[in-house]
């Protein structure tokens, strides 16, 4: 059964597709990556055992317009070990400090440091993407796109969308019929862009490694064309590294 195409349009304030070769400072790409687009994807409907979304095309509505912006941000993180400890009663949770002097740090070093952000503003995308099940799973295709699709209609989501950073909160629906925006008049060699963070090739699990895919992107007339992860201009890392 070939699979049926979803269009979802999405908007917001402010949006950061962080380049990966960046390590400090972050610096957007000018348009949404497809590792972006396929976690909005995911955030309204997803089931990771049985599918995958494949997203295929991204028709940009609004020109890419940068702004500046300095956070403060915490160094530290808990682990995963300490979050599953405190929901289970096991632990008191234990707060991550940001700022405080030396009696209550028992340090002069900080919890936060300022960093800079080359973000997007005012972006708005139509999204074209696909549901692909797994073997096994095939039958339920129809059943899966309907879900999507109900869902979406409802403004129904697992967890709120986002732009790149949780921050940047992503708002959507699906094209009413009288609203045909045309993409920007926009033509651009992107050259290398992110296309995914994990391995696509088959059903993941919550323990996985990342795995970095690149693809060479290009924006044609406010579109740009994504390639299947199995094409062989995905070019993919070995599992765990980039």
């Amino acid at each position: 059964m070939p699979p049926n195409p979803h269009i979802l349009h999405v908007w917001g304030d402010f949006a950061c597709f962080s380049r990966p070769e960046l390590k400090v400072e972050r610096f957007s790409y000018p348009v949404i990556t497809p590792s972006a687009a396929r976690g909005i994807f995911d955030a309204i409907y997803c089931k990771p055992k049985e599918f995958r979304w494949q997203v295929t095309q991204v028709e940009v509505l609004s020109l890419p317009s940068y702004i500046a912006l300095r956070r403060n941000e915490v160094k530290d993180k808990a682990s995963v070990g300490a979050i599953s400890s405190w929901m289970a009663g096991k632990a008191e949770p234990e707060p991550i400090w940001a700022d405080g002097d030396r009696d209550l740090l028992g340090t002069d070093q900080k919890g936060r440091t300022q960093r800079q952000t080359m973000a997007l503003k005012d972006v708005r995308y139509r999204l074209h993407g696909e549901i692909r099940p797994w073997p096994g799973f095939i039958q339920a295709q129809t059943a899966f796109d309907a879900q999507f699709a109900r869902r979406a209609s409802h403004g129904k989501c697992a967890y709120q969308p986002c732009f790149g950073c949780r921050e940047f909160p992503a708002f959507f629906e699906l094209p009413q019929g009288c609203d045909r925006r045309q993409p920007v008049p926009w033509t651009q060699d992107l050259g290398w862009m992110l296309y995914d963070v994990f391995d696509q090739s088959g059903p993941g699990t919550p323990n996985d490694r990342p795995a970095v895919s690149l693809f060479p992107a290009q924006v044609t007339a406010g579109v740009m064309n994504v390639p299947d992860y199995s094409d062989a201009q995905v070019h993919k890392a070995s599992q765990g590294g980039a």
